[in-house]
C-alpha cells in the first residue's frame, strides 16, 4: 500500500486522534516535546509542535483549536508541523460541527502537498455530509486516483456513483405517473399528470405494489394484493370529483398500506 508524506490514515468515522497519535509518533523530538534553540548565535530557532501535538493526542479540542492555530500561524513552522497542525485542528473543527473551518484546513493542507490522498477522502466525506456531491466525488476519485489500494476512499467513491445515479434515474421520472399521459381519459387520470406531485405519488404506488407481488410467499397472497389495488384505482375513479374526496390523501393513505407504517 503507498504511504503519502504525511503519513495520514483516516478511519470511516473520521476520527483524527489516531492518525495524529501515529504521526507524533513517528516524529523524533528532544526531552519536553520543544526543539532545542541551536547553541550557534544567529540560527532561528524553529517553532514547537509539542503542545499542538499534545493537546491532539489528548483529544481536546479547543486547546488544540488554540495550540495549533498559533503553530499554523508561526513563520517559523515548518512545512512538515503545519501540515499536522492544520490536520489536527481540521479535526477538531470537525468534531465541534464547524465543518466550513475544518474544509478550509484541508484546503491548505492541500495546497501545501497534494499529494496526501487521506486529506482528499476525508474532505470528500465533509462535502458530502454538506450535501455538495460533486465536490465530494472529486475528493474521492482524486484519493483513489493518489492511492488505488485506499480502501475508504474506494468505497465512498463507489457508494456516491450510485446514490448519483439514482438521484439521476430519478430525476428522468420526476413528475411522470404509472401510466401514459397521453393516453388519460379519466378526469382523475388527467388530475394526476396535471400535478407533479400526485404524478409522483401515483408511481411510487404502481412500484411498491409491484414488489409487494412479486415478493409474495405465494400465489394466492399475490392475488389478494392485486385485487386490494384494483379496489382502490376503482374506488379512486368512482369518488374523484365528489364533495369531501382528497386525492392526495387516498393516495398516501394507499402507499402507507402497501409499505406499512415504516415504510419498505
Amino acid at each position: 500500500m503507498r504511504r503519502n508524506s504525511a503519513n495520514l490514515t483516516f478511519n470511516p468515522a473520521f476520527n483524527l486522534i489516531p492518525a495524529l497519535l501515529c504521526v507524533c509518533l513517528s516524529v523524533t523530538l528532544p526531552s519536553g516535546f520543544a526543539r532545542a534553540a541551536s547553541s550557534e548565535p544567529g540560527k532561528d530557532v524553529q517553532a514547537d509542535a509539542g503542545p499542538c501535538m499534545a493537546a491532539a493526542a489528548a483529544a481536546d479540542d479547543d486547546k488544540t483549536i488554540e495550540t495549533c492555530g498559533a503553530l499554523v500561524d508561526n513563520e517559523k513552522a515548518a512545512r512538515p508541523d503545519r501540515i499536522k497542525a492544520l490536520t489536527a485542528r481540521a479535526g477538531a473543527y470537525d468534531r465541534k460541527q464547524m465543518i466550513d473551518r475544518a474544509i478550509a484546513d484541508f484546503d491548505t493542507v492541500l495546497k501545501l502537498d497534494p499529494s496526501l490522498a487521506d486529506v482528499h477522502n476525508a474532505r470528500g466525506e465533509m462535502w458530502r455530509r454538506k450535501g455538495d456531491r460533486p465536490k465530494a466525488i472529486m475528493d474521492f476519485g482524486a484519493a483513489v486516483k493518489l492511492n488505488p489500494d485506499h480502501a475508504a476512499a474506494k468505497a465512498n467513491y463507489k457508494s456516491l456513483s450510485l446514490e448519483l445515479e439514482r438521484i439521476g434515474a430519478l430525476m428522468a421520472v420526476a413528475g411522470k405517473p404509472s401510466f401514459d399521459c397521453r393516453k388519460a381519459r379519466r378526469p382523475v387520470e388527467k388530475a394526476i399528470c396535471a400535478d407533479p406531485a400526485l404524478a409522483d405519488l401515483d408511481r411510487e404506488i404502481g412500484a411498491s405494489t409491484f414488489r409487494a407481488v412479486r415478493e409474495a410467499k405465494d400465489p394466492r397472497q399475490a392475488r389478494e394484493l392485486q385485487r386490494a389495488q384494483d379496489d382502490f384505482i376503482a374506488r379512486r375513479n368512482a369518488e374523484f370529483g365528489r364533495p369531501g374526496y382528497d386525492l392526495q390523501t387516498a393516495m398516501r393513505e394507499r402507499l402507507r398500506q402497501i409499505n406499512g407504517v415504516d415504510g419498505y
